[in-house]
């Protein structure tokens, strides 16, 4: 399966984004900390060029900790760039990103060179949330799915520091086939982009190999970690469908149900913290993503340079 959106308003936020961004000193990326390297838009380091950035690797309370001081460290070692952790609802933290702006861009500030901040992330990721708390009021919509935010706004966080928001944006073709997985398991896509048992047997795929301990606390298997790990998906979720009662008529699985059941558990945090990936491992699927891509455009550039073939008569 290949989960793929691009709502015609991402295009208007692309647009957006090309024109705001050049009278910008520092571009915020807001990352989910479950997924940092799948949640990280490729298209917006093009769009940005080479303005500073400051990653918020937000949601930091519903991941693995030790993740999120791998991807923090894995961050901050690039140029121009600082990366922090917070949870968007804390206003003490929060706080911080003002302070990391400056450190970015230490000549702006004042009233004749006010402090002029983009703020970009995908859908879902909790960005209105962190405006709101910034500003101390409900200066923008906020809600549990996709798509919220749907124009550009301003927002005075100081007389010297205006912050621009711009609505969730996707890339228009995700390469990385485990990304695409992980944006849906998170909620960044629409409902419609992608299939609920296929996403939650990729989920368990991850769960099963990293945190067996934590799926054996939520549901009550009655097996050991190695056993978890060795079960092959189907037959985990099968298993949690036994136990949580998501059941057909006549005993038998209802798949959609126990699948929606295990991503609202993810979700929710109900399994535990976790973080679907590391540094490590989202380097190598980036890398295997970009050359399947560059063969597939290969292809079809061979075959836009076939000549046409006659039509017998």
């Amino acid at each position: 399966m290949t989960i793929q959106w691009f709502p015609g308003h991402m295009h208007l936020t692309r647009k957006a984004i090309a024109e705001r961004v050049k009278d910008i000193d520092v571009v915020i990326e807001m990352l989910d900390a479950r997924l940092p390297g799948s949640s990280a838009n490729p298209l917006l380091s093009e769009l940005t060029g080479h303005k500073p950035t400051l990653k918020v690797v937000n949601k930091q309370d519903m991941a693995d900790p030790a993740r999120t001081t791998l991807w923090l460290a894995h961050y901050n070692a690039q140029p121009a760039t600082r990366a922090i952790a917070l949870d968007a609802s804390v206003s003490a933290p929060a706080r911080a990103i003002i302070n990391a702006c400056f450190e970015l861009a230490p000549n702006r500030g004042g009233m004749v060179k006010p402090m002029r901040v983009l703020i970009c992330g995908i859908p879902n990721v909790g960005k209105s949330t962190l405006i709101n708390t910034l500003a101390g009021k409900r200066a923008t919509k906020t809600g549990d799915e996709a798509g919220v935010t749907r124009n550009e706004q301003r927002i005075a966080l100081a007389d010297d520091f205006y912050l621009f928001d711009t609505p969730g944006m996707l890339w228009p073709r995700i390469v990385v086939p485990e990304s695409g997985f992980n944006l849906a398991a998170s909620g960044a896509v629409g409902r419609n982009a992608y299939d609920d048992q296929e996403v939650a047997l990729e989920l368990l795929a991850k769960l099963k190999a990293d945190y067996p301990t934590l799926l054996e606390a939520r549901y009550k298997l009655g097996l050991a970690p190695q056993a978890i790990s060795d079960l092959p998906e189907e037959d985990l979720m099968a298993a949690i469908a036994r136990k949580r009662g998501a059941l057909a008529a006549g005993g038998t699985v209802n798949w959609q149900k126990v699948a929606e059941l295990v991503i609202a558990d993810f979700r929710a945090v109900h399994i535990g913290r976790v973080t679907l990936e590391t540094p490590e491992q989202f380097g190598h699927w980036l890398a295997a993503g970009l050359k399947a891509d560059a063969a597939r455009s290969e292809r079809k550039q061979a075959r836009a340079e076939q000549p046409p073939k006659r039509r017998k008569r």
